[in-house]
């Protein structure tokens, strides 16, 4: 008896440290992912140095774009400057060329009023001269009218020429200065050409600044979203582990209990057994030698028919416990450790996956991360051992639904995308959930705030 009771006892105490065993391993298992998240954190803030270091080129950039811009501004200006002083140019021009011309006709007509005048004293052969035409008068009267003329035409003759040449100076400083005018409005034209060039050029400058400051944001967002995702999906994975563990406890925690309910059993029975065994000596001290071996032989026969009935009970026992077994193995419900490795089983593939639709059915889709939305979701679910179609419309009848509000990790929540109920993922708490996006292959996204919480249409599928 006392040998089956220590037998018992060390049944027990094997159960109770197997009940405590496991808890420690997934401690050194998130404690692993704590030192992982230590390096991912890490990454992060030399991630957060880097986009300050951006923005302060990004800083520099911006002044050297107010800067050229306001270059642009006094260079629009100087254009405007310089296209008005070319309209006034020419109408300067416009305005020259008028004089120009009145002072060519004013030198054509005194031009013709010496030709004629040279003619008339020439009629007689080109050869009289004013003193002959003075001599040649008849009378005192004549000759004081032809003295009076000649002087007259004399002087005439000398304001004409006088004039006309005044007038043809004259006429030689405009036309010096419209070729002078003339000469600066081309060179004002090749200057103006100038500018534009240069006002091209420093607008590509900003284009291209521009396109540096947009590329260096893009890549710090695409570093601090890479970084977001891995940290997110490594605390996913440890709220995933710490509920398995808690889960864990507690089913430990019922077995310690039953443990401790045999145990208080087993302690109880030894007592009695002790008692009986006293009495008993007792008993045979008394006794003759006869009743001594009867007793014996009895004993002997108490102990067959209790081995026998022993055995009979153990035959009975196991074969009562074989249907309860048999029932259990066949059960096909997935238990929440399903739903764990269901949601942890694609974190492998968090940044280093690709979204192709009509993806994740082949073997080699798998291996090179293509997925799509519900092949995804199958496949995770799959390596929990729990076999689900691959389509979002297949998906929402592979379980029971439930409401928004009781929605737990691992339900299936469904978006109205390209279509009703057209995307689907697993929820993982905390307002988010894991799926293969379009836009990130899969990923963590956030379904409570953005893009996801504008398309969630509330449909959440528990398959357990």
């Amino acid at each position: 008896m006392k040998k089956k009771l220590i037998v018992l006892n060390t049944t027990i105490m094997l159960g109770l440290g197997s009940a405590f065993a496991i808890p420690s391993v997934k401690a050194e298992s998130i404690t692993d992912i704590q030192s992982q998240r230590t390096g991912i954190q890490s990454d992060i803030s030399e991630a957060e140095q880097v986009i300050q270091q951006l923005k302060k080129e990004q800083s520099k950039m911006n002044a050297q774009i107010a800067q050229i811009e306001s270059a642009m501004k006094e260079n629009d200006q100087k254009i405007k400057d310089t296209k008005q002083e070319i309209k006034d140019t020419e109408k300067d021009i416009e305005s020259l060329k008028n004089e120009i011309k009145a002072l060519e006709e004013r030198i054509a007509k005194r031009e013709e009023v010496l030709k004629e005048r040279a003619l008339s004293f020439q009629e007689s052969g080109g050869d009289v001269e004013y003193l002959e035409v003075v001599l040649g008068s008849k009378s005192f009267g004549e000759f004081v009218n032809r003295v009076g003329a000649v002087a007259t035409i004399v002087e005439a003759d000398q304001q004409i020429l006088s004039e006309q040449e005044a007038d043809k100076a004259d006429l030689e400083k405009k036309q010096a200065t419209v070729e002078k005018k003339l000469q600066s409005l081309k060179d004002m034209e090749v200057e103006l050409k100038g500018m534009q060039s240069q006002i091209e050029d420093q607008k590509a400058e900003t284009v291209n600044m521009k396109a540096k400051i947009e590329k260096k944001e893009s890549e710090t967002e695409a570093l601090k979203q890479s970084l977001e995702n891995k940290d997110a999906g490594l605390e996913a994975q440890i709220a995933s582990i710490r509920e398995n563990i808690k889960k864990e406890e507690e089913r430990k925690a019922s077995e310690k209990a039953d443990l401790d309910r045999a145990a208080e059993e087993v302690n109880s029975s030894n007592a009695t057994s002790e008692g009986s065994s006293s009495s008993s000596n007792e008993g045979s001290s008394s006794s003759s030698s006869e009743e001594s071996s009867s007793s014996s032989k009895g004993e002997a026969s108490a102990k067959s028919s209790s081995k026998a009935e022993s055995s009979s009970n153990s035959s009975k026992n196991s074969a009562a416990a074989k249907p309860a077994a048999s029932k259990t193995e066949t059960s096909s419900k997935p238990s929440s450790a399903n739903t764990g490795s269901a949601i942890t089983a694609g974190y492998k593939y968090i940044g280093n996956s690709t979204y192709k639709f009509g993806g994740g059915r082949t073997a080699s889709d798998i291996a090179n991360g293509l997925f799509d939305c519900s092949a995804f979701v199958a496949w995770a679910y799959k390596q929990a051992g729990v076999n689900l179609p691959a389509s979002t419309d297949a998906l929402k009848n592979a379980g029971r639904q439930v409401s928004d509000s009781q929605k737990q990790p691992g339900d299936l929540v469904f978006f109205n995308t390209y279509k009703t109920d057209g995307h689907v993922g697993i929820y993982v708490g905390g307002g988010k959930f894991i799926g293969s996006q379009s836009s990130t292959g899969v990923a963590i996204a956030n379904m409570d705030s953005g893009y996801w919480a504008g398309v969630y249409n509330g449909r959440v599928v528990r398959v357990n």
